[in-house]
């Protein structure tokens, strides 16, 4: 490793948890206030599930890569350009006047964000050679997730119910600018080009197959799956990814071996991670349009609930590290799978007027319980099922596969649930009301219909969103299936006891 410090400086670590804590704190802040951002701009439930989408499917397309740039040109310029963008993306979501200018803020802060994840933490494993500093300094970093995941919803919900729901955003200007000076000012550079290759062909292919796959199916619901921009779509992305496949059979530095997917555990894990983060995002994408654009709740008390969420992994952080080393990956998954599924079904079950933050508390716990197990032993899962000279690239991958299921879950859900309110809403409508439903689907009617077409329509949601979140629910259960049938101890890996470097929530 070339221009590798041999010791974390302070200022290196103060700069690298604020990148990492920028990143993650973007992600969380559009949840409590999807209700006022489909108010503002009479947004469809798939343009809302977008705003959450279009920033993670970049995050999750480029942080490969930019791992690669990171390595190739140093990481320092990565995370300085990084916090600009970040900055720059979170402006133009603060200054929107429509729901396509907030799409693009939110992608162009994903661009940023997939720059500072894997830079900020590449740069704390290589300023720390030995174990236990690193392990310390990744728990650090890794506590800067859990208290933004914390701080995130809250500021959001705050801003958002005393102010203009655009000032939500602001904060995250202000983290990107520092984080953009911090790096610059604090972080010693470092980068290892030593047998390290963009594979353009694979990015590129993988970009275009995801986008239009996610493209395809949250436009889908409203456009007809028969449309011909839809079969386009799901046909480009199927042309794609194919292409990726045949790219990576052919590169002689490939962003993914696809010799891993004939290891049933990193499979397995592989399948976790996308119905894993599907369900869990799904479920939060719907609470917050229940609580947000049916209830009308202000965006504090529909943001509460997201707060309890991301607290739960900040107080169990300690206990799960310890358990990590002593319980095997398998039982962990299982260990929050289940619980994510009953935290699931019981917010499925529960009437669309429940508003009480207390009758939320007892699944959101599950929610939270079972989200930290999955999260904190998915990687280790994964990486300790592969040759150790692979688990780097297990790791990305796997990190890839669980934000595009964090991407995938708000798009999917949206359309389930929309078009079965709509299908509910068959011959309850007319007039106006009828056309306002044509036009915009039935979270316009329950917003501005006459006081039947509201009641019809939030009944309407009702069962639509309970079928989305039962989904949800059954989609980590055929992760606890997987994780039953194919996730076993590598006994060749054990045998040799190399540590397994954590990888980012």
């Amino acid at each position: 490793m070339t221009n590798a410090v041999k010791r974390l400086d302070v200022g290196t670590l103060i700069a690298c948890c604020l990148a990492v804590a920028a990143a993650q704190l973007c992600i969380t802040v559009p949840s409590p206030i999807n209700g006022e951002i489909q108010s503002a701009f009479g947004a469809s439930g798939s343009q809302v599930a977008w705003v959450t989408s279009a920033f993670i499917l970049p995050t999750a397309i480029l942080e490969l890569n930019f791992g690669v740039v990171g390595d190739l040109f140093g990481r320092k310029r990565l995370l300085v350009l990084g916090g600009f963008v970040l900055a720059a993306g979170e402006l133009l979501n603060a200054t929107s006047q429509n729901i396509t200018m907030l799409w693009i803020g939110q992608a162009l802060a994903g661009v940023g964000a997939a720059a500072l994840f894997p830079s900020s933490l590449a740069v704390i494993a290589a300023a720390t050679p030995g174990e236990k500093d690193r392990a310390k300094a990744v728990s650090i970093w890794a506590l800067s997730i859990s208290l933004a995941s914390a701080v995130g919803p809250l500021s959001s919900g705050i801003l958002a119910t005393v102010a203009d729901f655009r000032w939500a955003f602001v904060p995250p200007v202000v983290l990107g600018l520092a984080v953009g000076i911090a790096c610059w000012a604090l972080v010693t550079d470092s980068k290892a080009p030593e047998g390290r290759a963009l594979d353009w062909p694979g990015q590129i292919s993988i970009a275009v197959g995801l986008t239009a796959l996610l493209w395809g199916i949250i436009e889908g619901g409203d456009r007809g799956w028969s449309s011909p921009s839809i079969v386009f779509a799901l046909t480009l992305a199927a042309v794609a990814l194919a292409g990726f496949v045949m790219a990576e059979r052919r590169a002689t530095s490939p962003m993914f071996n696809l010799e891993l997917l004939r290891i049933p555990s990193f499979a397995a894990a592989a399948v976790v991670a996308l119905t894993g983060m599907f369900g869990f995002i799904g479920t939060a994408y719907c609470v917050s349009i229940r609580l947000g654009a049916v209830m009308h709740l202000s965006a504090l008390r529909a943001g509460l609930p997201f707060v309890i969420l991301q607290l739960i992994p900040l107080l169990l952080a300690p206990v799960l590290s310890r358990m990590l080393t002593r319980v095997e990956p398998r039982w962990l998954l299982m260990g929050g799978l289940l619980p994510m599924a009953a935290g699931q079904f019981w917010i499925a079950a529960l009437p669309i007027t429940t508003t009480s933050l207390a009758a939320f508390i007892g699944p959101v716990l599950l929610l939270g319980v079972g989200f930290i197990c999955v999260v904190s032993s998915l990687t280790s899962a994964a990486v300790n099922a592969v040759p150790i000279e692979m688990t780097g690239m297990a790791s990305g991958a796997t990190s890839l596969v669980r934000e595009f299921g964090q991407g995938l879950g708000p798009a999917v859900i949206s359309t389930i649930a929309m078009s079965a309110a709509s299908s509910a809403l068959v011959g309850k409508l007319s007039g106006a009301d009828a056309g306002m439903e044509a036009a915009a689907g039935p979270l316009a009617v329950v917003n501005a219909g006459s006081g039947g077409a509201r009641a019809a329509a939030q009944d309407a949601l009702a069962h639509g969103m309970a079928l989305g979140v039962v989904i949800c629910g059954c989609a980590s259960l055929l992760g606890a299936l997987v994780t039953l049938l194919l996730v076993r101890k590598n006994t060749a890996r054990a045998a040799a006891q190399v540590p397994v470097q954590p990888a980012s929530a």
